[in-house]
């Protein structure tokens, strides 16, 4: 059968379409959020409580709930609370602070001693230091992989930042730069602060910070600082875990994002890149992730947002950030 120009031109039309639709990249879904502050009985318009309506992202099935915090409101005091080699759930947190309005896990930590990982820094006083070096294992031992991890802080004058943090135990100091620093292999137990990689360190004068990693989002746009900060091996940036993080908008307000899942058919969690495409939608110029997983939760008013994802519910952690 032959076709005539008439009809052969439009059937090549609609073949190249199809073609070019199949061949469009997957655009990320925008989630839609509705307002639930009443639900967790706030009396002040400075902290909203925000849960997504979409039931799914990018075809896995997601719950969050955000909260907005508007800094600029003198009445509201933030801060850290960490205890020392014990751990809480964020509900014996929320009765130890004596009901603050907001309470969020925070950094990671480790089993065995029930210790912080990060950085902690509650009214200008040192809580945490950073674990910065990773031991070598196998053919690897007696080496030593140096990194920066990043914090979320607020400086005295209010200026909030997410940097990338030094910590000593011989110093009160938490020194910080703006750019993340490649790993450094050697056999020196402890990171010197004569490596080139250092010189842009400056004294960070904080009121409080929250220590974590990766790094989501810097300048308003995805920067995630994995294999710079190794905090997860293999393919983590596009595993699906709960997650905890936390960033900011150029006017002043503090995003703190609870991820709900390991939970199938209700919700699996995000990708490290959907958690940072999720604060760049909500406006956040920079963002950070903090401890996730188990560990994962969010209270208003003593009351869960997400529901945590071990069996058990909350896990005792060692370290909150809070809301008064």
């Amino acid at each position: 059968m032959k076709f005539s120009k008439s009809i052969l031109h439009p059937v090549f039309l609609f073949i190249l379409l199809c073609l070019s639709i199949i061949a469009m990249p997957t655009m990320a879904q925008k989630l839609v959020w509705k307002d639930v502050s009443t639900d967790f009985d706030l009396k002040t318009k400075a902290i909203q409580v925000f849960t997504s309506t979409s039931t799914t992202l990018n075809d896995s099935a997601f719950k969050a709930y955000y909260v907005l915090i508007n800094t600029n409101d003198p009445m509201l005091q933030m801060g850290v609370d960490t205890t020392l080699y014990r751990r809480l759930t964020p509900s014996a947190f929320y009765e130890r602070l004596a009901a603050p309005v907001v309470v969020m896990n925070a950094s990671f930590f480790e089993f065995k001693n029930n210790t912080n990982l990060n950085v902690l820094v509650h009214r200008g006083n040192l809580l945490a230091l950073n674990k910065q070096v990773i031991e070598g294992k196998g053919k690897d031992t007696l080496t030593y992989t140096h990194v920066l991890s990043s914090a979320f802080g607020m400086q005295k004058n209010g200026r909030m930042d997410i940097a990338y943090t030094y910590t000593d135990s011989n110093s009160n100091q938490v020194l910080y730069q703006q750019n993340p620093m490649a790993p450094i292999k050697n056999k020196n137990a402890k990171l010197s602060l004569k490596e080139d990689a250092l010189a842009n360190l400056k004294k960070w004068k904080l009121d409080w910070a929250v220590g974590g990693g990766p790094v989501l989002v810097k300048e308003g746009t995805i920067f995630i600082t994995n294999n710079e900060e190794k905090k997860f091996a293999g393919k983590a940036i596009t595993d699906h875990h709960p997650r905890t993080a936390m960033g900011y908008t150029k006017d002043g307000y503090i995003i703190l994002l609870a991820v709900q899942g390991r939970m199938k058919n209700i919700a699996v969690g995000t990708t490290l890149t959907e958690t940072a495409q999720i604060f760049l939608d909500l406006g956040a110029v920079e963002a950070i992730n903090l401890d996730g997983g188990g560990s994962s939760c969010l209270l208003v008013n003593g009351k869960e947002t997400i529901k945590p994802s071990d069996p058990t519910g909350q896990r005792p952690v060692p370290a909150v950030f809070f809301v008064k």
